[in-house]
């Protein structure tokens, strides 16, 4: 678990994530042939197969977060989100504010504290926009270290809570974490393999676009979280997955509809290794599959998700054993994966 700790505690927003870059090349040196980054930040990891078809796996490393787009005179920053931000988890957050040297900040809404309220006031819900950041120092202080463009993310520690693991960022840090371990477990490899961190999904899958139309694979998987919404006060047709049911083979979400052939393939890896695992519909959101799908003439693609509760909040949850369930799964069909079928009559 401390490469996953290292990965979620590390900052990176949309199109800056050569910290995680850094990681990721760290861990697959020596496991695989080349790695190189393209224009728009994507680390491309190529395990060269000879006379095979070509997989490509995406798992994105940007996190939701902000970018700083003004400093007043009090030392107050204001923000614009980056990613699907809901106010109602912003509020009292920590920040770390990336300006010319790592800041501490916190995260409130420009409104009156809760003493001096009126009651129409309380009605009122804060927007995203109402939020600044307040770093604690003098403004001629907070302008001079912090430029206009600086990356914001929220600030919160890795932590075990029973048999599950909490952090910001486990979307997508968790997905590149099962990438690593995949690749770095696989005994073989029955596809030319293409592990690619995507850069820039959190702000309309752009990343995933760009390296699967330089990739050209003939199978696309994308990993990433999925919604645990297993909670009170939501009933059980809507949780879409429940933490610790095992990894989820994901038939659709509004980015994509699986292959059937993947489908029946990931199905019957999971059943062959005795790897515990539940379906995936999605009705809202999407993953790097949707744009992989779409390049060129079209590739046939698939998602497999880790069950999260809290998804897009600081404190997102997942079941270890689940965690386990999606690594195992991915590395069978890096070894196996070939054998499925993929036509369609």
């Amino acid at each position: 678990m401390e490469l996953l700790k290292e990965l979620c505690e590390t900052p990176g927003i949309p199109g800056r994530e050569e910290k995680l870059r850094a990681i990721v090349r760290r861990e697959l040196e020596g496991v695989v042939d080349e790695m190189r980054v393209d224009t728009l930040g994507n680390l491309i990891c190529v395990k060269r197969a000879a006379g095979r078809k070509k997989l490509m796996i995406a798992a994105h490393m940007d996190e939701i977060g902000f970018m700083v787009s003004y400093v007043d005179d009090k030392g107050f920053i204001r923000l614009v989100p980056l990613g699907g931000h809901d106010p109602r988890n912003m509020m009292a957050q920590r920040v770390t504010v990336q300006g010319k040297q790592d800041l501490v900040g916190l995260l409130y809404p420009g409104q009156k504290p809760t003493h001096l309220l009126t009651d129409e006031e309380r009605k009122q819900q804060p927007k995203v926009s109402d939020f600044f950041v307040d770093v604690g120092l003098p403004g001629e202080r907070v302008k001079e270290l912090v430029p206009v463009g600086s990356p914001v993310t929220l600030l919160r520690d890795f932590v075990e809570v029973g048999d599950s693991v909490s952090c910001k960022a486990m979307d997508n840090r968790l997905a590149v974490y099962i990438m690593i371990k995949a690749m770095q477990q696989a005994k073989r490899f029955a596809f030319e393999t293409v592990a690619v961190a995507t850069s820039q999904e959190e702000v309309g899958l752009r990343g995933a676009e760009v390296s699967a139309f330089g990739v050209e694979p003939d199978v696309g998987v994308a990993l990433d979280v999925t919604l645990a919404v297993d909670l009170p006060g939501v009933p059980d047709h809507e949780r879409v997955t429940q933490l610790g049911g095992g990894t989820a083979i994901k038939l659709m979400d509004s980015s994509h509809i699986a292959h059937p052939g993947l489908v029946e393939a990931f199905k019957t890896l999971a059943e062959k290794r005795g790897i515990p695992y539940q379906w995936e519909v999605l009705p809202r959101g999407g993953t790097d599959a949707g744009t992989m799908q779409r390049i060129r003439a079209g590739v046939p693609v698939i998602t497999l998700s880790t069950p999260t509760r809290y998804v897009h909040t600081s404190m997102e949850m997942v079941s270890k054993a689940d965690i386990e369930a999606s690594v195992n799964l991915m590395q069978a069909f890096v070894e196996e994966g070939d054998s499925a079928d993929l036509t369609l009559k």
